[in-house]
């Protein structure tokens, strides 16, 4: 097992990294101030991993309620996030009833948001089963759901008490998946980690064998990078908006397309080649700079351009992103391979640019 620690002060918590960690509840038994825990999953998930974990808990002396979802980023919504509220309200859950997030982001995101809301805050643990969810969503404490007009619009800054990523859960990842979630890993590398970037060009394949190693090798240091970035700047101020790179594309992907048609790092990897456009265009990369980005992403089987929605429609969406102020987009480009930085000095024209050339049959 490995560990690390997300340093915010007196809100500090582990990063438990390992195989096997789900058959060890005492792990969690230190961050559970009550006996009672409300677990949170979905219909994809809880089968294969609630009845480990409940069990777990309750031969330890703590009362497990259950709540499943159902899956897919198209629940990730109002209505199901209310299905929470109602099992924490019918189970007379209170203050310091602990809910644990068991599954991936989106789990995690709704589960972290409800922790957030109800009775103006719960203890909360993040469990994540995916590889996006181990190395990106869990870690940082953002919570959202989605609304019709904007991907994770309605949330809170919400940190966990502890994240633990049982890396064995990875063994039942669907392949597609399991690609979605090295565009997060690779975003790390591109934005400020040249040597995890060149470790990746040299291990990718490995990864997508599932070599344990490998993954765990990875989850680290991706969540290494996210530590770092989010005890730097919590509420993204600053410099955790360079985690976002990608993103304001990808979010107009997965909100033009209907939420779920393409995962999240799909997105993500389609956005992050129209980010690297903008910034050629820029003078900021050169073709050779493309072109390696291009490689390592193919190779990690992710697309690299974009859904078939009119540019009109894609700059209006990314009008509704978080990172809009007063009026201006700011995105996030690289200044090199290894080097991102926050820019809002592009022109609709620039920007329309880069999306055309990034989309199917440019």
């Amino acid at each position: 097992m490995q560990s690390l620690t997300v340093q915010l002060g007196e809100r500090s918590y582990p990063i438990l990294i390992g195989s096997g960690l789900l058959r060890q509840p005492e792990l969690l038994l230190p961050y559970l101030p009550r006996k009672k825990a409300v677990i949170v999953s979905n219909t994809t998930i809880a089968p294969l991993y609630l009845d480990c974990l409940a069990k777990g808990l309750r031969a330890n002396g703590i009362e497990v309620v259950e709540s499943v979802l159902p899956d897919g980023e198209q629940h990730k919504d109002l209505q199901t996030l209310n299905q929470i509220f109602d099992t924490l309200l019918g189970n007379r859950c209170e203050r310091s009833t602990t809910l644990i997030a068991l599954g991936g982001g989106v789990i995690g995101d709704m589960g972290g948001f409800a922790a957030a809301c109800y009775q103006r805050g719960m203890p909360f643990i993040q469990v994540p089963t995916t590889l996006l969810s181990q190395v990106d969503s869990s870690v940082g404490g953002k919570t959202a759901i989605n609304h019709p007009l904007g991907k994770n619009m309605v949330g809170a800054f919400y940190q966990p008490k502890i994240v633990l990523a049982d890396t064995s859960t990875l063994n039942t990842l669907p392949d597609r998946e399991l690609s979605s979630g090295l565009a997060e890993v690779i975003k790390y590398g591109l934005i400020r980690d040249l040597p995890f970037l060149e470790w990746l060009e040299h291990n990718v394949e490995s990864l997508l064998e599932r070599n344990p190693e490998a993954l765990a090798f990875a989850i680290h240091r991706s969540c290494v990078n996210k530590a770092e970035v989010v005890a730097a700047d919590e509420r993204e101020t600053g410099e955790r908006a360079l985690l976002n790179l990608g993103h304001t594309f990808g979010h107009a992907i997965e909100t033009g397309m209907g939420y779920g048609e393409w995962l999240h790092g799909e997105a993500v990897a389609a956005g992050t080649m129209m980010a690297v456009a903008l910034s050629r265009l820029k003078g900021w990369l050169d073709d050779a700079d493309v072109h390696r980005i291009e490689h390592l992403l193919l190779r990690a089987k992710l697309p690299i351009t974009g859904a078939p929605i009119a540019v009109d429609r894609y700059l209006e969406l990314m009008r509704h992103d978080k990172k809009v102020e007063d009026g201006r987009l700011r995105l996030v480009l690289l200044k090199g391979v290894g080097s991102a930085i926050v820019s809002d000095d592009s022109s609709d024209a620039q920007i329309r640019v880069a999306i055309e050339s990034r989309l199917p049959n440019a």
